[in-house]
């Protein structure tokens, strides 16, 4: 019996395997499956690449090594986001990350008005983050910026 319907990828399209290839075009980067677009997201958008990428490992329809073959990248980097799909859900690609030390304490005017008193008064950092909760390190860095500053009567 002959084949009714082949597979028929566009002529620029990159073969990821025999099922499943890529094509670029005006910024945009088509996955195909069996001919049929599947996917689509631009060339800077590295979540959705991420996403999609581990959308097709855990479907089947391709393999780690073909997908770090494809695009050049790392075979942690592969499993890192197959199991956070797999763990996390869809959505875990797409909120914004959580990373510590990121972030820093803002000062407000009367938190640095208080904690200039305390450096007058001779205090050490540990003890001034202490009195007004924040970390050492905030306490030092307020000294460094300038924000808050050391008595020159010592």
């Amino acid at each position: 019996m002959v084949q009714l319907a082949l597979p028929i990828f566009p002529v620029d399209t990159i073969m990821i395997n025999e099922h499943l290839g890529i094509g670029r075009k005006n910024g945009v980067v088509t996955y195909f499956h069996c001919g049929l677009p599947i996917y689509l997201h631009s060339e800077n958008d590295h979540r959705s690449f991420r996403f999609i990428t581990s959308k097709l490992l855990l479907a089947g329809v391709c393999r780690k090594i073909d997908i770090c073959r494809a695009f050049h990248v790392t075979i942690d980097s592969v499993k890192r986001y197959v199991k956070r799909l797999e763990t996390c859900g869809d959505g875990a690609f797409f909120m914004d990350e959580r990373r510590n030390g990121g972030t820093r304490y803002k000062l407000l005017p009367d938190v640095i008005a208080r904690m200039q008193r305390y450096v007058e008064q001779g205090k050490n950092n540990c003890e001034i983050a202490r009195l007004e909760k924040v970390t050492e390190g905030t306490v030092r860095h307020a000294l460094k910026q300038g924000v808050l500053k050391k008595s020159q009567l010592r």
